[in-house]
């Protein structure tokens, strides 16, 4: 069996994003505001669900990238809060264009780079989860119980 790699923890932008993301959640939340583009377009319901998942979003991808146990947990904690943040940021590009039109081309394409980036992340960790489990599969269970691997 080759070398694995994991891309784990070498990711700076997507810390970056999901250390943001919670941030902005919580002062939406507590101040009370969001972008009109949320207000006008989405449902009330829908606004706090969004300002929440931004909350979770950052939590629980922080949390699935510094996972002290298993590594095969903290890339499936890591892979649903990518996904979540892609469709967070994709929602709030989709209202930012809606409401705005031409004039949020350049905002809406930062936003839309974050939810690309976040997918893009999500499809790397899937290839990570698949190359784990190929390589646990190629372990048998006396090489486990003996601790070589």
């Amino acid at each position: 069996m080759g070398h694995l790699r994991f891309r784990s923890q070498r990711q700076p932008y997507e810390v970056a994003v999901l250390a943001a993301a919670p941030v902005c959640g919580i002062l939406m939340l507590t101040l009370d505001v969001r972008p009109t583009s949320v207000q006008t377009s989405m449902p009330v319901p829908i606004q706090i669900a969004w300002k929440v998942g931004l909350i979770a979003v950052g939590v629980g991808g922080l949390l699935g990238i510094l996972w002290p146990g298993r590594l095969s947990t903290g890339l499936g904690v890591e892979l649903a809060s990518v996904l979540m943040l892609g469709t967070i940021t994709g929602m709030y590009a989709v209202a930012m264009v809606a409401v705005s039109g031409r004039q949020s081309v350049a905002a809406a394409s930062f936003v839309v780079a974050v939810s690309v980036g976040s997918l893009w992340r999500a499809a790397q960790i899937a290839v990570d989860l698949q190359r784990l489990a190929r390589a646990c599969e190629s372990v048998n269970y006396e090489q486990l119980q003996a601790g070589v691997t």
